[in-house]
């Protein structure tokens, strides 16, 4: 799924539901915002016809999302029931298809078997890690070889497959970050979405954070550490659909994160250190007092970084006087020049 076929995504939530264990990170309800229930057909209706409306006709590809739970966890008459509503503005043509997010070890042929009957086309697993004791440590309930076993189910069926990871949980460093995305990279899905591991509030992580037992990760260290996964999935044709959690009026709340590397722009802290690294790289062989650089029109807030971070860095690093960002149409959009 390549940036261009982006589709515009409803989401519907479904926070902790079908969730059989409690992971040590979560509060889905101050993540979405949403008290734990499983919607009723007119408030489906409703929500979607209300985005529907918002994007107008000129929309791209639609796709109904139930996100926010573990949606094949639920009980089957549930599954259906929510399938089934989402199903009628497929049939009307309104709607393209409908995917959801679930856990690896609620994959298994008897629940996809229930999918058969309605358009699913996307399926996104919360895999968050390929190391087990991280895994066990964040009290997911699943190991690896769940996630294995599971993308090799759905690809078998021709799912679109998206994996989910998470950066700075317990037990975890750098490396064995890295090391999950090198794992997560041979399962060749289709796109993935990174996470950073935030302290939410009512969570057990709060706890363990409370009591020093927990330390997350420092903003500076989370976004180079994702921008490191961000190129390992880029050389691997994987494409990175999402860095850090969606901004939201629950979570800019102070009471809601207690602590770790949130930022409502974390996507772009890492693609502005991305063109930092390229640009640092070019002028190393440069002397020059001036310098102009040249990006496609898109990425000039990221070649400039947040309030002109970047074009600091640069005027201090290699003593120069003037830093100019000049837009060039003939540019792909990760590349750039400089003068």
């Amino acid at each position: 799924m390549t940036a261009l076929h982006k589709p515009f995504i409803i989401p519907v939530f479904l926070p902790h539901m079908g969730c059989p264990h409690k992971c040590v990170f979560c509060n889905q309800t101050a993540i979405t915002g949403e008290k734990r229930k499983i919607p009723s057909p007119g408030e489906i209706s409703l929500c979607i016809n209300r985005f529907l409306d918002y994007k107008g006709e000129k929309r791209r590809r639609v796709q109904i999302a139930f996100y926010g739970g573990n949606f094949l966890g639920l009980k089957q008459d549930n599954i259906k029931s929510l399938l089934y509503e989402a199903a009628k503005f497929v049939t009307k043509g309104r709607v393209e298809s409908i995917r959801f997010s679930t856990r690896p070890d609620s994959i298994d042929d008897e629940r996809l078997d229930i999918l058969k009957e309605f358009p699913v086309a996307t399926i996104e697993l919360g895999v968050q890690s390929m190391d087990d004791n991280v895994l066990a440590m964040s009290r997911r309930g699943h190991t690896s070889f769940d996630t294995e076993q599971a993308v090799s189910l759905l690809k078998k069926r021709n799912y679109e497959i998206g994996l989910q990871m998470m950066v700075g949980l317990p037990g975890d460093d750098d490396a064995g970050a890295l090391s999950s995305g090198c794992r997560i990279a041979e399962l060749y899905p289709d796109f993935v979405r990174i996470y950073p591991t935030v302290v939410l509030d009512g969570s057990v992580l709060a706890d363990w954070y409370k009591k020093g037992e927990y330390v997350p990760l420092p903003l500076e260290q989370c976004v180079t550490l994702v921008k490191n996964l961000y190129l390992l999935f880029k050389k691997n044709g994987i494409n990175v659909i999402r860095m850090g959690l969606q901004a939201s009026e629950g979570l800019d709340r102070e009471s809601t994160i207690l602590a770790g590397p949130y930022h409502p722009a974390f996507g772009a802290l890492v693609y502005s250190e991305i063109f930092l690294d390229k640009a640092v790289s070019i002028l190393e062989s440069k002397k020059n007092d001036r310098i102009s650089i040249r990006v496609n029109p898109k990425n000039i807030s990221k070649m400039r970084g947040l309030k002109n971070r970047n074009i600091k860095i640069l005027k201090q690093k290699f003593h120069v006087r003037s830093v100019e960002i000049i837009p060039d149409m003939t540019l792909e959009e990760d590349m750039l020049e400089i003068e």
